[in-house]
């Protein structure tokens, strides 16, 4: 490939024969998702031996291509002063640890003083990219680790990592219930069809598959970790209300407050207290977006998750 200027020229592989035009310039501009290539073609962006093509043309092989990208303005939200804990940034990446409580993006009740917002104020340059380059998400009250992308090549490359599972996610968890063992829930999730903030397992949903190992039990109670091997939303929420081990504050899926028989009035007075699915994103595993090397990164737990481990065993002292 050459750069002159702006434009970018290359060659079409003789073994791109038969392919569609889009198709096979993401290939060669590996930078650029498919999507934001094909609307160049369809803005007349790009042009093969000359002339101005479709998305769907059939290419031969040996043609002349020229691109003329453009910056593309993606984030509408305004950059905001929230301070960020930053676990690790480079010129590709930033992972931050999100505190519960804080929204990701910008929506309905929650036009500002997000995740998103932080991002921008911290790096203006990431208005470029899609959703600022948050390449997943975490629900509000769920506390834990998210890698963004700095870059159009680190985001095309993040995402396709987190659709091919590339990307490890690791959470622990409280639930309610003592858990015999450890287990997979591989059940599909789809819209409520009531209530539709909500999720559930449903015939005909995503595929969706959640393993979980324990770590601690309690009276009434179990600390566990989770590892998800899809990213539905409120995934985990859902499977663990679904085998009837709730999150424990957990105020969609948790159903009612349940006290194991007998307890101390510091676990009562900390259940009722507890007003947030614990739920903690602990860890996270993934391949730099440039390098390719392999890089993993722990966020602590937070206090209200500490206090609600400390009082739990306490409550049944070994």
């Amino acid at each position: 490939m050459e750069t002159e200027s702006n434009d970018l020229t290359g060659i079409i592989p003789e073994s791109e024969a038969g392919s569609r035009l889009d198709q096979s310039l993401a290939r060669m501009f590996p930078d650029f998702s498919r999507s934001r290539l094909k609307r160049w073609v369809e803005n007349g962006q790009v042009t093969v031996d000359g002339k101005v093509p479709r998305p769907r043309d059939k290419v031969l092989g040996g043609e002349t291509v020229q691109l003329r990208p453009t910056p593309e303005v993606r984030a509408t939200s305004v950059p905001q002063a929230i301070e960020l804990d930053v676990v690790y940034e480079d010129d590709s990446i930033i992972v931050v640890n999100k505190p519960a409580g804080l929204v990701v993006h910008p929506g309905a009740g929650n036009p500002d003083r997000t995740l998103e917002n932080a991002l921008l104020h911290h790096d203006g340059a990431l208005a470029a990219l899609p959703r600022a380059g948050l390449v997943h998400r975490l629900d509000k009250l769920t506390s834990g680790l998210l890698v963004v992308a700095r870059t159009e090549a680190a985001y095309t490359a993040l995402v396709a990592a987190m659709q091919e599972r590339r990307i490890k996610r690791h959470y622990e968890a409280v639930c309610t219930g003592v858990m015999t063992g450890g287990g997979t829930v591989d059940a599909p999730l789809a819209r409520h069809p009531v209530d539709r903030k909500r999720m559930a397992v449903r015939d005909g949903g995503r595929h969706a598959v959640t393993h979980y190992r324990v770590r601690t039990r309690y009276r009434g109670h179990t600390h566990v970790d989770v590892q998800l091997e899809t990213g539905r939303t409120h995934q985990i929420r859902v499977h663990m209300a679904h085998i009837r081990y709730p999150l424990v504050g957990d105020p969609v899926y948790g159903g009612r407050l349940m006290l194991p028989k007998g307890a101390s009035a510091a676990l009562t007075e900390e259940l009722r207290r507890f007003r947030r699915q614990a739920l903690h994103a602990a860890r996270l595993g993934l391949e730099h977006p440039v390098s390719g090397s392999s890089m993993d990164f722990e966020a602590p737990l937070p206090d209200d998750f500490q206090n609600l481990l400390a009082v739990l065993a306490a409550d049944a002292p070994a």
